[in-house]
């Protein structure tokens, strides 16, 4: 038999449901009432994001992983994008832009990435309801706990814990198929031929998994998580985040059968369904704690409570503090933290385009030997030495042909260059070549001079890299 929803419930049921959640809110584990509701309807949906995390890794672009990690190669291929280490400070800003993300949403309606998107919040609600599909109600999970070990409480615990299980290591390959071919990787793991560091990583992840969703749940929330700690210094008074009208909810008291709320006495009904559902146990009519993750459910419970008793909704509502107290809250754009929030953000979004729109495939870097800086040559020439340092952001190797713009320097001569030059993709080419000028054709002892590389990949793709240096040449 199916659990009673809060409408289905009588106010008696309502009430004894709510005496033994209270005896059992301050054990270890605790067993959240699930129900039906506007707000875990966007919970699912929310959490519906993490599809990508285990789906992504087998999309493919062109002839590769449109995203892949290649730690070993030390290079991150974004669909047509290929971002090596020399790129990596733009990763600085990515999380920049996310870390002030996440304060602003903080800031400005609570935990709310704890509550709809964190994989802890979202792992343990999925090892929850397939806990509850197994053992049932609340109610009877806490039965079965106290139950000696016996063949029924043995089968549903290997059920049970066989899905868990089966869920964490699908969330550990889904893991490491972000750092390796995930095709290749599945045929590895079957052949026996993946490396020690994937086993490896398949496994803890699997572990804690296992662990951290299955057995410590909110416990994670409240002692491992140290976004759980600094989120007092985010919230003020004018944060949106699930609220108890104190005005019109107190002074609580129970709904006797068949008659009216007393006069005097406040909407809410002590009916504890509030707490019932929380996943972390947290009463909200306590005000915001340390285990409030934001996630509405609480809302749904006081909703369903209000229509069953016939009074208007939103006992329990997201608002912020002043609101709730009748004060003049300020407009967003009157508040500081938001704009300096928003100019960071801003700053950390233009850095990060700025950064792609002028990352090149093909890169050119020029250093001048400094001793000696040039030599005189017995025909009456002045020769320089340069390294090119030629970087290959492409998936494969091409070659490239070197050339000097040699408009400024009459007789200009190149030794060193006349060959192709084959670039190896992922890496940095080195190539010495030396240039030599008559010294009677140059007018000043330092002069600029451009180096160009040109290639051509086997589907007809040119690429260009132009770099400029100087040519040094004796005092005039």
């Amino acid at each position: 038999m199916t659990e009673k929803t809060i409408q289905e419930q009588s106010i008696e049921e309502l009430y004894a449901e709510a005496s033994e959640h209270k005896v059992n809110v301050g054990e270890v584990k605790i067993h959240a009432k699930r129900m039906a509701g506007k707000f875990r309807n966007i919970k699912w949906l929310a959490s519906s994001v993490w599809l990508v995390f285990f789906l992504g890794p087998y999309l493919r672009y062109g002839d590769r992983q449109a995203v892949l990690f290649d730690i070993p190669n030390r290079q991150f291929h974004i669909f047509g994008i290929t971002i090596l280490p020399q790129d990596l400070w733009m990763l600085s800003f990515i999380l920049l832009f996310f870390a002030i993300l996440l304060a602003v949403v903080t800031a400005l309606a609570g935990r709310v990435y704890c509550g709809y998107f964190c994989f802890q919040t979202i792992w343990t609600d999925i090892f929850t309801w397939i806990e509850e599909k197994l053992e049932g109600a609340p109610a009877k999970r806490r039965k079965l706990e106290k139950e000696k070990l016996g063949l029924g409480k043995i089968v549903v615990k290997i059920k049970k814990f066989s899905l868990w299980i089966l869920i964490s290591i699908i969330t550990g390959l889904s893991f490491v198929a972000w750092f390796t071919d995930a095709y290749d990787l599945w045929q590895n793991l079957f052949s026996l031929q993946a490396s020690t560091v994937a086993y490896f990583t398949i496994l803890l992840f699997t572990a804690g998994t296992f662990v951290l969703a299955g057995f410590l749940r909110e416990q994670t929330c409240f002692w491992l998580c140290p976004y759980a700690r600094i989120q007092a210094v985010m919230v003020d008074t004018t944060s949106i985040v699930p609220s108890y009208d104190v005005p019109r909810g107190e002074k609580r008291g129970r709904l006797v059968k068949g008659k009216d709320i007393p006069e005097g006495q406040g909407d809410c009904i002590d009916c504890g369904q509030c707490v019932a559902v929380c996943p972390t146990g947290v009463d909200i009519r306590g005000g915001q704690q340390e285990g409030c993750i934001t996630c509405g459910l609480c809302i749904d419970a006081c909703d369903a409570v209000m229509e069953k008793i016939n009074k208007p909704k939103g006992l329990v509502r997201y608002a912020s503090w002043d609101g709730i107290m009748g004060k003049k809250e300020l407009p967003l754009f009157k508040r500081p933290r938001v704009w300096l929030y928003s100019a960071i953000l801003m700053v950390s979004v233009i850095m990060v385009i700025a950064g792609l729109s002028t990352m090149q495939p093909l890169e050119l870097k020029i250093l001048h030997a400094r001793q000696p800086l040039f030599v005189m040559q017995s025909d009456g020439t002045v020769q320089n030495r340069y390294t090119l340092k030629i970087l290959n952001k492409l998936t494969h190797d091409f070659p490239v042909k070197i050339s000097v713009d040699g408009s400024k320097f009459n007789g200009l001569t190149i030794i060193g260059a006349e060959k192709e030059v084959m670039t190896h993709h992922g890496t940095v080419t080195a190539v010495t070549i030396f240039v030599k000028v008559p010294n009677k054709n140059l007018t000043e002892k330092s002069q600029p001079i451009h180096f160009i590389i040109k290639g051509k990949t086997k589907d007809g793709q040119e690429y260009t890299s132009k770099r400029e240096s100087m040519f040094i040449g004796p005092n005039k």
